[in-house]
């Protein structure tokens, strides 16, 4: 039953019988095989097959199987690396996922830390936006993810972890009127902002339609650098994360514009609820307990 799982996991990720075979280098005829022995297992269709246009089509239950299967190998392959430990060092392999500021600024010190204390734990890292990794989670790619944006609502543990400092960045050479009201210093001006799915980006739009602010134009860029230095060479103003632009604020490349009040968002991490993993408990151990970055 085991390999026949793999075998399905590998066809539901390739979208080909062929492609799985070759991946996973088992013969085509092993891999429909494997599939049928699921199907006839549970009673049920998994995969829809059209030999015309030479495409699959993964069944209500195959999405569901698909899910369990990857909690099912997960849960074996660490049993296993358990019950081969040789020592009393904790061992075996943690998948973290985290957002882009999370991944960039937060996460080199804590991994650093964490394999210095832990040597024999395999770390597999994955930084992609918000939406991407809540998604990698949702599915079981990942044992662990930190995000920085809102999730919906589903069967994990979602806990804050930190809290970050927004801020409103501009051009060194930026003038702007001190005693105007910020929505008539910042409307029509030239906005940067991150894609959809990114946390960054959605608290841009929160930021945005709360003071009622208008854009003069939107500029769409996909890291947290590349905005920082768009903002350095005067191509507009952001709405951003303290922690990508303390170092060029130092150095005077770009400057914050002080709001009334302080804008805060959390940092946050999810887990799955069941048969959680020790190397994860380890991890969450590790991760800051501060209120933010001032």
């Amino acid at each position: 039953m085991i390999e026949e799982l793999k075998t399905f996991i590998a066809v539901v990720d390739k979208k080909s019988f062929t492609k799985a075979a070759a991946a996973i280098n088992i013969s085509q005829p092993s891999v429909s095989l494997h599939i049928s022995n699921l199907e006839h297992y549970f009673h049920t269709r998994l995969i829809e097959r059209s030999n015309k246009q030479r495409n699959i089509f993964i069944t209500a239950q195959g999405d569901i199987l698909y899910k369990r299967a990857k909690q099912i190998l997960s849960v074996l392959e660490e049993t296993r690396e358990e019950l081969l430990q040789t020592d009393h060092s904790p061992s075996g392999t943690l998948r973290v996922g985290a957002s882009m500021t999370i991944g960039e600024f937060l996460l080199p010190s804590i991994l650093s830390e964490f394999m210095k204390l832990y040597p024999n734990i395999k770390l597999e890292i994955t930084i992609e936006n918000t939406e991407h990794i809540y998604e990698k989670f949702k599915n079981y790619d990942i044992d662990l993810a930190l995000i920085e944006g809102t999730v919906p609502v589903e069967n994990y543990i979602h806990h804050n972890f930190y809290k970050d400092r927004m801020v409103i960045v501009a051009p060194a050479s930026f003038h702007y009127d001190q005693g105007a009201q910020l929505k008539q210093s910042l409307s029509n001006q030239t906005w940067i902002h991150r894609e959809k799915g990114s946390g960054t980006g959605e608290n841009l739009n929160i930021f945005l339609n709360s003071y009622g602010i208008s854009p003069k134009n939107l500029i769409t860029l996909g890291s947290n650098y590349s905005i920082k230095e768009a903002v350095k060479n005067n191509m507009g103003i952001s709405f951003i994360s303290s922690l990508v632009v303390e170092e060029s604020v130092r150095n005077k490349e770009i400057k914050i514009i002080p709001l009334e009040n302080q804008y805060y968002r959390y940092f946050s991490y999810l887990i799955h609820e069941n048969n959680l993993p020790k190397a994860v408990e380890l991890f969450i151990e590790r991760l800051p307990q501060t209120e933010g970055n001032g």
